[in-house]
């Protein structure tokens, strides 16, 4: 599989007292939270560096598309409307990291409402 470990556990580390579990799909690896996409983690081949996906819902995308290290996901050739890739500036730093767990937790929270 075609992503950093490193990146794993800190992504884990963030996860930790929340139940989700990791499935590899993509290439990558994904973290779904109450059975539901949250994060995703690959290497983006194009630019040669570790990227996140990051599952933000289609009401939060414009604002966040403008976030350090954030672009539209088009993972399939057409822009996927409610995730973004984040590059590793984006996330390098450990206030970044967050700052994307937090957004993608948010999101996943609405859409697992009951």
């Amino acid at each position: 599989m075609a992503y950093s470990e490193h990146q794993a556990d800190r992504i884990r580390a963030r996860l930790k007292g929340i139940h989700y579990f990791e499935k590899k799909m993509m290439g990558g690896l994904i973290f779904m939270v109450r059975d539901a996409m949250c994060i995703g983690l690959d290497f983006d081949k194009k630019c040669n560096e570790d990227r996140l996906m990051v599952r933000v819902g289609k009401l939060s995308y414009e604002n966040l598309l403008h976030q350090n290290g954030s672009t539209i996901m088009d993972f399939t050739g057409q822009v996927m409307r409610g995730f973004l890739f984040i590059k590793a500036s984006g996330f390098d730093f450990e206030e970044g990291l967050d700052f994307w767990i937090e957004k993608g937790l948010e999101f996943n929270r609405l859409l697992t409402q009951e």
